[in-house]
This record gives structure tokens, C-alpha cells and sequence, in this order.
């Protein structure tokens, strides 16, 4: 097993761009190398410069690289496509002309890898982490929102990047019918999966046993954790999904109830080879706790077993 651990720029409250109170994307670089981190993802688009020269220098400035971009968007409606190809476009123009990770070996692809995620639906917002109160698309809206990420897909692949589908609390593929189903809808030679331990387990789902069941797609894991008591506050409530994160369901890794020993032995066991990456969403406004946070989360993973500092860095 080898094993990079990488960082977002969620954790800093970096999701929606348009948010007046995020921090500056040069910030985020110097604390996730001041946290211990090697690399990191580029966020959501339009939020660090989609100008590879002056970001590459940024990153070398701190020794990092970047191991993902990020497609957060409506992925469902049709009417969406031109705008999703254009991010992709750019996205994968620039992470490929950045900094390169490091390659392990056994690593199923290498990075870095286009994230892609549906997001933008009131209905199913409210209805984040309860699978009894979520509507799912009927079968042409579906089918509309599988050609939309297949097209991604072919994109980045053109580019050389492995597109990733992650399964988001809030948007259309949350839950584990909807995981499966988009698994057997779009192949694995055009798309892999990047399941997230927090969504997973904010949506009612046993991380363990979804690393395990999914395991012959899983390219890319991100790490969170849950605050339990907070968990069972927001279940009991019409809530977004970030309005949630605001009040701290998220914590750092290691202080909430995900089962992360557990998680190691599954994937000393299966000998995963690649990359982890860290995220604590957050109100923007509370950043100013994000290099304790991920530092913390960081030192848990070292103790626990998950950190092999010889990857750690490519400085």
C-alpha cells in the first residue's frame, strides 16, 4: 500500500465562488504546505486562476502540485452541456500544465484527476442525507444527466485525465442505488469513481462497506469526518447540505465517528496505491481555523498509519 494524503480547498469554505467572504487562493497554498501537505485539488472553477504559468509558480513557490480539478455544476439538464464541456476544457488545459504528482506504484491512473460532481437542485439540497425523502430522476432525466458526464469523461480523456464521478451529498448521485446505477450506466474505461468517506456517511451509508463494494472502480478516495451530534441534528431538519457544514458536521478527521482504522485495513488488504485527499467543508468565515483543522486531521492519519512521508512531498 502507498499512500499520498492531499488536501482541498473546501476546507478553507471554498465551495461556492461567488462567496464575498472566501479567502485568498495564494493563502490556501501556504497553509496546506504549512499543514504538511504536498499537494492539493484546484477547487471549484474560477476560483484559483485558470493560468497555469502563474499558478505553477505559486505552487512551486511552496513545493506543492495539484492531484484534481473539480466539475461542480448541474450535471442533469441538457441545456447545461456547452457550459460543462467549456469548464472541462479549461480545467484540464491547465492541471496538465502544472506541476506534476507523484506516481505510485500500482496506482490504477495517475493523476492529476477531473472530480465530477452534480450540484444545484433545491429539492434534492433539502433532502441531503435522507434517502426516503429524495426524489430521483426518472429514467430521461437520467439518461440526460449519463450523457452529460460520458461527454466530460471523453473530454478530459482527450486531455489525458482520468474524470472520476463523486457521489455528493445534495445532488443526484448520493445514495447507493443511485451510486450503483450510474457504475453500471457509464463504463470504467470512461469514468471513474472517487467516493468521499463523509458524503458516504452523511447519507446513511457504511463508509467500509462502500470502499469494499465499489472497489474494481475506485481510482481516488477523499477523507472526511462527522460530527455524530451535529449529524443527528440536521437529519432532524430541513437543512442544505452547507448550511450543515456551517454548524460543523464536518470535523477533523480523527474527532468524529467515521471508522478510519477500518478503513486502513481495507485498504492495506486490497493494497490501494494513490492518493487521499483531506476535506473539513466550512463556513468561509470560520477559515480561519483551517491550518489547525488540517494539520490535525494530517497528524491523526500519520499516527493511524495511513501517512508514507517518502510520498509526501516533491519538493
Amino acid at each position: 500500500m502507498t499512500i499520498t494524503i492531499t488536501t482541498a480547498p473546501c476546507c478553507w469554505g471554498v465551495d461556492d465562488v461567488a462567496n464575498p467572504n472566501l479567502p485568498d487562493w495564494r493563502l490556501v497554498l501556504a497553509e496546506a504546505a504549512a499543514a504538511g501537505y504536498g499537494g492539493l485539488e484546484l477547487g471549484p472553477y474560477g476560483y484559483i486562476p485558470l493560468d497555469a504559468e502563474t499558478v505553477s509558480a505559486e505552487l512551486r513557490r511552496h513545493g506543492l502540485y495539484v492531484v484534481a480539478g473539480t466539475i461542480f455544476d448541474n450535471l442533469v439538464d441538457p441545456a447545461n452541456r456547452d457550459n460543462l464541456e467549456r469548464q472541462t476544457r479549461q480545467i484540464c488545459a491547465v492541471i496538465t500544465a502544472l506541476p506534476k504528482p507523484p506516481a505510485a506504484p500500482g496506482q490504477r491512473y495517475a493523476a492529476p484527476y477531473l472530480t465530477v460532481m452534480d450540484w444545484g437542485h433545491d429539492a434534492r439540497d433539502f433532502a441531503a442525507g435522507q434517502s426516503d425523502r429524495a426524489a430521483r430522476l426518472d429514467d430521461a432525466a437520467w439518461a440526460g444527466m449519463v450523457a452529460n458526464i460520458r461527454a466530460i469523461a471523453r473530454i478530459a480523456r482527450g486531455h489525458g485525465v482520468r474524470a472520476v464521478i463523486h457521489p455528493h451529498a445534495g445532488g443526484h448521485v448520493e445514495f447507493a442505488d443511485e451510486i450503483a446505477r450510474i457504475l453500471r450506466d457509464i463504463p470504467a474505461d470512461e469514468a471513474g469513481l472517487c467516493l468521499d468517506t463523509g458524503h458516504t456517511a452523511y447519507s446513511g451509508m457504511d463508509p467500509v462497506a462502500m470502499l469494499e463494494a465499489c472497489w474494481d472502480r475506485l481510482d481516488y478516495i477523499h477523507f472526511k469526518d462527522i460530527d455524530p451530534a451535529v449529524h443527528a441534528g440536521v437529519m432532524n431538519s430541513r437543512i442544505r447540505f452547507f448550511e450543515a457544514c456551517a454548524l460543523g458536521v464536518m470535523c477533523p478527521i480523527g474527532d468524529g465517528c467515521i471508522d478510519y482504522p477500518g478503513i486502513l485495513s481495507l485498504l492495506e488488504r486490497r493494497g490501494y496505491a494513490g492518493f487521499i485527499t483531506v476535506e473539513q467543508e466550512r463556513d468561509p468565515r470560520s477559515a480561519g481555523g483551517t491550518l489547525a483543522d488540517v494539520a490535525k486531521s494530517r497528524r491523526y492519519l500519520e499516527q493511524v498509519g495511513f501517512v508514507r512521508p517518502a510520498m509526501e512531498k516533491t519538493r
